[in-house]
C-alpha cells in the first residue's frame, strides 16, 4: 500500500509542476507582449513629436511668405478682405433645420391666384414657411451686435 501512495504523490507532484510551468510560460509570454506594446507606444510618441516639429518648420510664416512670393504668378493669391469674414451667427440655417413648406397649401394658392397675384403669392410663399413662420435669413454685416465682433470658437449654434 505504501508503494501505491508514493506513486499517487509522485503523480500529483508531476501534475503541479506541469501546471506551474504552463502558468510561468504564459506569464512570460504576456510580459513579452507588454514590452512589445510599450515599444510600439514609445515609437508612436516619438513619431508624433517628430511630426509636430516638422509641422512647426513647414508652417513658419517667413517660409510661407517666401513660397507665396516664389509661386505668386501661378497661384495668384490675394489677401482676405475683412468684409469676406463672417461670424457663425451670420451663416444661414442648415438644410436639415429649414422648415418644410406644406405642399397642399402651395398647390391651392397657385390654383386660386392668377397673373400678378400668383407671383405675389409665390413671393410670399418663398419668405414664409409652413405654419406661418418666416424663414430666418442671415443678418447683414452692419446690423450685427457688438458682441458678435468678439472671437467665437466651438460649434455652430
Amino acid at each position: 500500500m505504501l508503494k501505491t501512495f508514493d506513486l499517487v504523490l509522485i503523480g500529483v507532484m508531476t501534475a503541479t509542476a506541469a501546471i506551474t510551468y504552463t502558468i510561468k510560460h504564459r506569464a512570460e509570454l504576456k510580459l513579452e507582449e507588454v514590452h512589445r506594446l510599450e515599444a510600439e507606444i514609445k515609437l508612436e510618441k516619438d513619431t508624433i513629436d517628430l511630426l509636430k516639429a516638422d509641422w512647426a518648420l513647414q508652417s513658419q510664416p517667413n517660409r510661407l511668405e517666401r513660397l507665396v512670393k516664389a509661386y505668386n504668378d501661378e497661384l495668384q493669391l490675394q489677401p482676405t478682405e475683412s468684409t469676406a469674414l463672417v461670424h457663425a451667427k451670420e451663416l444661414p440655417m442648415l438644410k436639415s433645420e429649414v422648415p418644410v413648406p406644406d405642399v397642399t397649401e402651395a398647390k391651392a394658392g397657385a390654383k386660386g391666384a392668377t397673373g400678378a397675384s400668383a407671383t405675389a403669392a409665390s413671393a410670399k410663399g418663398a419668405t414664409v414657411a409652413a405654419k406661418g413662420q418666416p424663414v430666418p435669413k442671415a443678418a447683414p454685416r452692419g446690423e450685427v451686435e457688438d458682441e458678435a465682433d468678439e472671437i467665437e470658437t466651438g460649434s455652430v449654434e
